[in-house]
């Protein structure tokens, strides 16, 4: 059987590590790496980016396969897995680089990210104004080594724990029957 031509999404939305620990459990999802883009600096550091002097967000850049899951449905579990009404914030974690934001590879994406944020601010979700930035994705610059897969790596760390853990347990509850393997919480 012939598979589809994969995409990349590009999201940011707080904590890469957050996203990271759940789109890595999605049906249709090949890979998540996370890294930074939409700011001016050139190869950023975890340091330099976590200073707010590069214009950087902490994102995650997902392969996914479009005949298993769709990037409207990456969406719409991005829009259930954090705050996109918090400008530069994700509760405790403060700064540029947790923005909202969805840096499109594609008219087609744009179309369809505009889409799911109507459908998503039509349905009253939040209670307050989605303040998510729909960019045109121009660079991504990988992230270290210790941020990719944090949350498998290091499940016992406080912020995995006390951040990281109920958003996945939450995610897993909401799209158990879209998982690659069956929720163990």
């Amino acid at each position: 059987m012939a598979t589809s031509e994969l995409e990349t999404a590009t999201l940011g939305g707080g904590c890469f590590w957050c996203l990271d620990a759940v789109f890595r459990d999605l049906v249709g999802v090949h890979s998540v790496h996370s890294g930074y883009a939409g700011g001016h600096v050139p190869n950023p550091t975890y340091e330099q980016v976590c200073a707010k002097r590069t214009g950087h967000a902490e994102v995650v850049q997902i392969v996914f396969d479009p005949a298993e899951i769709s990037f409207a449905d990456l969406l719409r579990v991005f829009f259930t897995i954090h705050d996109p009404t918090t400008k530069d914030r994700q509760g405790n974690d403060v700064g540029p680089q947790y923005r909202s934001v969805i840096l499109h590879h594609s008219p087609a994406q744009e179309t369809t990210a505009r889409e799911v944020m109507a459908e998503v601010t039509a349905a009253g979700i939040w209670g307050a104004p989605l303040v998510t930035e729909l960019v045109p994705f121009d660079h991504y610059w990988p992230g270290e080594p210790e941020h990719q897969d944090y949350f498998t790596r290091t499940p016992w760390s406080g912020y995995c724990q006390v951040v990281i853990a109920p958003k996945v347990a939450k995610f897993r509850k909401l799209y158990a029957a879209r998982l690659k393997r069956p929720a163990t919480n």
